[in-house]
């Protein structure tokens, strides 16, 4: 290559399963043509049983790892995915000010709220879900939450497609320019079919469900396919419906590993070895 791709940067915490968290973010950007960036908000002791541990990085060397790449090699698009503290989200809603990545900055902004993992562990507190809502949801370009975080931001029980259209308006007035909720624990029905609101519009994002159990990174997957199709230079909507196609692919290709929750796949993208 003599010119550089695009680049999207990813603020998220470390799965040491390689199934969710910066490992998504990183081969999905990687299989959608663009460059990832990393800030690393936390170290997770995880594989298919659970969380076990981790250790969350001091809050001024998240922000440091912002500015330092937005400095030098410049971001198209970042996202967030587990931030551990109020602490770090003061930290990463500073930096991202000062790196101009934001709803009104020139950078789009995805906020995944990765409140707790898929196993029911919460990733933090009461005052980390405050600082959220504060400060990172007024910043979003697009807030992508699956239901469970709907309910934990909202208080909201989702039940079937009329409840995501409330939680869609709910959460647009908190200050997100876009809110994607996604449909995929929404079990009773029989198609996912996720919706994208601007305040105004709603975009349906169907999807076929697919009888798998292996669905760990589906969110995160979802949202740094967006993050990418940004950085690519697509409108909010084109790069939503480019994070669905990926994703419902992922989801599709997903395989077993370990002993429970395997991991959506990336390997779909990937061309078949010569032989």
């Amino acid at each position: 290559m003599t010119t550089s791709p695009p680049t999207a940067l990813t603020i998220a915490g470390s799965d040491s399963g390689g199934a969710a968290g910066l490992q998504a973010d990183l081969r999905t950007f990687l299989t959608c043509g663009v460059h990832g960036l990393v800030a690393v908000t936390a170290v997770t002791v995880q594989n298919t049983l659970g969380v076990h541990d981790r250790a969350d990085l001091p809050p001024h060397i998240v922000a440091g790892q912002i500015e330092a790449v937005a400095a030098d090699m410049g971001v198209g698009a970042a996202k967030t995915g587990m931030l551990a503290s109020a602490e770090i989200i003061n930290a990463v809603a500073a930096a991202c000010d000062k790196a101009e990545i934001g709803r009104d900055e020139k950078i789009p902004f995805v906020v995944d709220p990765v409140a707790a993992s898929m196993h029911g562990h919460p990733l933090f507190d009461d005052a980390g879900l405050h600082a959220l809502r504060d400060e990172l949801l007024p910043r979003a370009t697009v807030l992508t939450p699956n239901l469970d975080e709907v309910r934990l931001l909202t208080g909201m029980t989702v039940k079937d497609r009329e409840g995501m259209h409330t939680a869609a308006v709910v959460l647009h007035r908190m200050g997100p320019r876009y809110v994607l909720v996604k449909s995929g624990h929404l079990q009773s029905d029989p198609e996912c079919v996720d919706l994208l609101f601007d305040g105004s519009t709603f975009v349906e994002l169907p999807g076929e469900r697919y009888p798998t159990q292996h669905t760990h990174g589906a969110g995160d997957t979802m949202a740094s396919a967006l993050t990418a199709g940004l950085a690519k230079g697509m409108s909010v909507v084109e790069a939503a419906r480019y994070g669905k196609w990926f994703v419902s692919h992922a989801v599709e290709h997903a395989y077993p590993m370990g002993a429970k929750v395997g991991p959506v796949s990336a390997f779909w993208r990937l061309a078949p070895e010569e032989r």
